[in-house]
């Protein structure tokens, strides 16, 4: 999406959340700024991804989940044109 990312993950259970999360924003923001960024060094000081991040757990409806992340960007240009018409 535009502005976020839906992920599906499974995280080994000796592992906290928030440190995973911590992971793969932080070695993503640099990797981004080294691909995409004008300087090929890491961004100290600076931020790329927003603070938060949202988490759940999935159990039962792991497809239903992986089928809402796969139609997500479609829907929300749906539901952007009905604004538009109102």
């Amino acid at each position: 999406m535009v502005d976020h990312v839906h992920m599906l993950i499974s995280i080994p259970p000796k592992y906290a959340v928030s440190q995973v999360i911590g992971f793969i924003k932080g070695k993503s923001a640099i990797h981004i700024a080294r691909v995409y960024g004008e300087r090929k060094r890491n961004c100290v000081g600076q931020h790329f991804w927003a603070r938060g991040y949202f988490v759940s757990t999935v159990g039962r409806d792991e497809q239903l989940i992986r089928d809402y992340i796969r139609r997500q960007e479609r829907e929300d240009m749906r539901l952007e044109q009905m604004e538009l018409l109102r």
